[in-house]
Order: C-alpha cells, then sequence, then structure tokens
C-alpha cells in the first residue's frame, strides 16, 4: 500500500481520500482553508469560512450519478446526506405534458438522487472522511511546489511529494490535485521541469443571480429545474433543511440584465415566469448572489501521447471545469475519483503505467461530458445572443437535438434524455439504442413547446420599472 497526499479538501478530495484510504493506502490531505467543518449543517451555512471555494454558497446539486458512485463505492454516504437534512428528489415525478405513457418503468429507481446546498454537501462528506481510518485531513495547509525525484520514464520529471508554504515536505507515492478551478496545477508542473499540459480555456459566458428561500414545505416542480426562457434561464433547485434557491442567469455582456442583482427587478421578472413565480412563496434568507467570470477550462497532462509528468494526478475541477448551471461539477468529479482508486489499484507501483492509464481513462471516461457541456454552453449562448439582437435562431440540427426534440412527447426517448442530463449515460450511447433511435425518427423534428415566460420587450420593461 502507498502513501498518497490529496491537495484540496473539498468534496472530491474528501471522496477520494476516503476511497483510497479503504483500499489500505495511507492519505493526508492538505486544505488551504483553515476553519474546521463546524458541528451541525445549519452552522455549516451560516458561518464555515471557504474562501477556496468562490461558488461554495451558490446553488449545487448531486445527481443519481452521484449516488450510483456512493453506492458503489462509498454506500453510507446517502445516509450521511440525508440525516443532514438532504432531501430526495425524483426527475420523473413530473413528466412532460405531451407524454400519454406516465405509468413507472422497471429502472425508474435508478433516476432519484438526493441533493443539497454544497455546505450541507460538504459537511456530511467531511464527518465520513474525519472518521475514516488511514485519512489524515490538515486544514490551514496551502501548498507552494511539488517535490520532484529520479524520474521514472526518461525525461520525464516524476514527482514525489510536496512543499507547503511553511516549508514542510511531505513525500508521497502519489500526488492528487482536487484544488478546484482556482488550481494552480500548470504552474507547478512547469515549475518542477515539466512540459505545460494541453489547455483550452473560455469564459462560460454567463453571469448567474440566486436567492435563497426557506419555509414549512417546498414549493411544487412544474417545469424542469433548468428552463430556457428567453434571453434568460431560469435554474430552481432543493436545497436542504427545507431551502430552495431560484438562479436567473443570462449572457454576460447582456447590460440590461445587471438590473437582476437588485432583489426587487429579480422579484418581478421570477413572478412574470408562471411555472417558476411560486418559488418566491417563502422567507428571503439572502440577497441576490451575482456571479461572473466563469471559465469554461480543460487541461490535459499529456502531449503527443507521453505524460508531461508522474506521480501526480488532477480530479474534477483541477483537471477540467464548466458552466456550474448545468449542476454536473460534484457528479464528474466524483466519477473522476472513482476512476482514480481503480487506476490506483492497478498501477500505484508503476508512475509511468499509472500516468498513461490515467489520461486514457480519463479522455474514454469522464471528458465526454465536458465537451458535450461547452457544446450545449455554445448553442445556448448563441441563442441568447441571436434573441437579444433580434435576429432568427433555430438549434443545428445534430443526434442530441433531435433527442431533446422528442424527449416532450415519449416516455422512453424522455428518460433517455434524462440519462444524458443527470450524467447517468452520454447522449452519444443512448441516441444508438434501437428503441430510441426509431422513436427518434418515428417522431421527426419538433419543436419544443416554449416555456412560459416574458419576452425581450417585457423583459427589459420589468427591469426598467
Amino acid at each position: 500500500m502507498g502513501s498518497i497526499v490529496v491537495c484540496g479538501g473539498g468534496v472530491i478530495g474528501l471522496t477520494a481520500a476516503i476511497m483510497l484510504a479503504r483500499d489500505g493506502h495511507q492519505v493526508t490531505v492538505l486544505e488551504a482553508d483553515p476553519a474546521g467543518v463546524p458541528a451541525t449543517p445549519g452552522e455549516a451555512w451560516e458561518s464555515w469560512q471557504r474562501q477556496g471555494v468562490a461558488q461554495f454558497r451558490q446553488p449545487h446539486n448531486l445527481f443519481p450519478r452521484f449516488r450510483k458512485v456512493c453506492d458503489e463505492e462509498l454506500p453510507e454516504l446517502t445516509d450521511r446526506l440525508l440525516a443532514a437534512g438532504c432531501p430526495w428528489w425524483d426527475p420523473l415525478a413530473n413528466l412532460p405534458p405531451g407524454i400519454s405513457d406516465r405509468e413507472p418503468r422497471p429502472g425508474d429507481e435508478a433516476f432519484r438522487f438526493v441533493t443539497g446546498r454544497r455546505p450541507a454537501i460538504e459537511y456530511a462528506v467531511a464527518v465520513a472522511a474525519q472518521e475514516q481510518p488511514g485519512v489524515v485531513i490538515r486544514r490551514g495547509v496551502r501548498v507552494s511546489e511539488l517535490t520532484g525525484g529520479p524520474s521514472a520514464t526518461t525525461g520525464i520529471p516524476h514527482v514525489t511529494g510536496v512543499r507547503t508554504a511553511s516549508g514542510e515536505e511531505l513525500r508521497a507515492d502519489l500526488v492528487v490535485d482536487t484544488m478546484g478551478r482556482r488550481s494552480r496545477a500548470a504552474e507547478l508542473l512547469t515549475a518542477l521541469g515539466a512540459r505545460e499540459p494541453q489547455v483550452q480555456a473560455e469564459d462560460s459566458g454567463f453571469v448567474y443571480y440566486t436567492r435563497y428561500f426557506t419555509g414549512p414545505s417546498r414549493p411544487a416542480l412544474l417545469a424542469f429545474p433548468l428552463v430556457p426562457i428567453g434571453t434568460i434561464s431560469l435554474l430552481t433547485i432543493y436545497g436542504d433543511n427545507d431551502t430552495w434557491s431560484v438562479t436567473i442567469f443570462s449572457a454576460t455582456g447582456d447590460a440590461p440584465l445587471k438590473a437582476l442583482r437588485h432583489a426587487e427587478s429579480f422579484t418581478r421578472v421570477v413572478q412574470a415566469c408562471p411555472m417558476q413565480a411560486h418559488w418566491l412563496d417563502g422567507e428571503p434568507i439572502t440577497g441576490v448572489l451575482a456571479m461572473a467570470g466563469i471559465l469554461d477550462r480543460y487541461r490535459r497532462f499529456a502531449v503527443g501521447g507521453e505524460p508531461v509528468v508522474t506521480g501526480y494526478a488532477a480530479v474534477g475541477d483541477a483537471w477540467a471545469c464548466t458552466n456550474p448551471s448545468a449542476g454536473r461539477g460534484i457528479s464528474v468529479g466524483i466519477v473522476h475519483a472513482q476512476l482514480l482508486r481503480h487506476v490506483v489499484r492497478e498501477h500505484l507501483g508503476d508512475p509511468a503505467d499509472f500516468a498513461r492509464a490515467w489520461d486514457e481513462g480519463t479522455e474514454q471516461l469522464v471528458a465526454p461530458f465536458y465537451w458535450n457541456q461547452i457544446t450545449a454552453d455554445r448553442a445556448r449562448l448563441a441563442e441568447m445572443t441571436a434573441l437579444r439582437e433580434g435576429r432568427p435562431w433555430s438549434p443545428a440540427d445534430s443526434p442530441m437535438s433531435r433527442l431533446a426534440s422528442a424527449a416532450p412527447y415519449d416516455a422512453g426517448v424522455f428518460r433517455a434524455l434524462l440519462e444524458t442530463i443527470l450524467c447517468l449515460a452520454l447522449p452519444q450511447e443512448v441516441i444508438q439504442r434501437p428503441g430510441i433511435k426509431d422513436t427518434i425518427e418515428r417522431l421527426g423534428p419538433k419543436a419544443p413547446p416554449p416555456a412560459p415566460g416574458p419576452g425581450r420587450q417585457q423583459l427589459l420593461q420589468l427591469l426598467s420599472a
């Protein structure tokens, strides 16, 4: 068994640490933020200072893929989340009105999941990690350098540990980077003499306005949680302990919509959306929380088929991160952490084999989620821009657009679309299933029913009132 240092003590770093420790490894987690785990989920929301996680109090979701991985690797975690006040949610409870077959089907249980606000989720995971034998968590410890040793492959630097800001050196058989969106991976690796990883980055182009509410009962979900309405999108998500959130997001360059940061403007716009207006019927527990400047970034730590370094693995957002409105970050991250556990089992003793297997597994299993999200984001941003400028717009014809257009009219296709949204399967997989492919062809292209809500001119009037 090996010694592993995990840099970053968020949800993905801690779940990865637990998995690795259960295989007998000694795992040390270094988290730069000094604040310890609060005593309760409520205190986590109210007072936990996590400056290293910019989106800590922005909406989060745990999709069925997260629960699937937990059932396989961390079977007690769902119960811990429930104990922290996280509710179950069944996305099949409200089928589109165009679907006549509303009977349950075998396998529908796989769509259910537990979700909550990020502080409650991280609280449950952090308590589990603290109790896990073989895991040591050190908070308030910042990694300043990677340390190197003899190369495992000629000409390729090999990571043998980390050096902290205080000068302490920790040796490891593997350094795992789960430092999230703010990871300094490229800087740390090039300082060790490694080639720069492949990097593709762009601003996601969206700005988010969120408000949280509480009340004696959760609002009914009358539409899918994420709904495009002209030049805005609405995201309505259940939280833990009788809370929920409403988010409006728009294109960054849409200047008039900056008024959404004001509670009065935010409220008027949501009230004009009949399927979401009742989500305001609670007690606000925050003002309007704005977030922008979100970077879509992909990094591949192999160039020309060769790893840039050995002894190192970037996981989750430290590897790739996207627009958070899809809610996939933690779910895709834990898939990546599960892959790490499997690759460590097979290849930890051979750093060169580990690096190649890690790169191949990441590209095959995890990277498609990133690229599919980027494609969807670019299409939505193009639509928002065209509508704002008064230009006609229609989605490009593609297998994914045909899947989406058929989903509101067929129970099987709707479930297939849900699988892709909830990270249970990739679009490339589901559209090739014989029953799904045949149904999409039979239904033909259909324009999805427009979501009720303000058009562009009404939206501007609401914001200028």
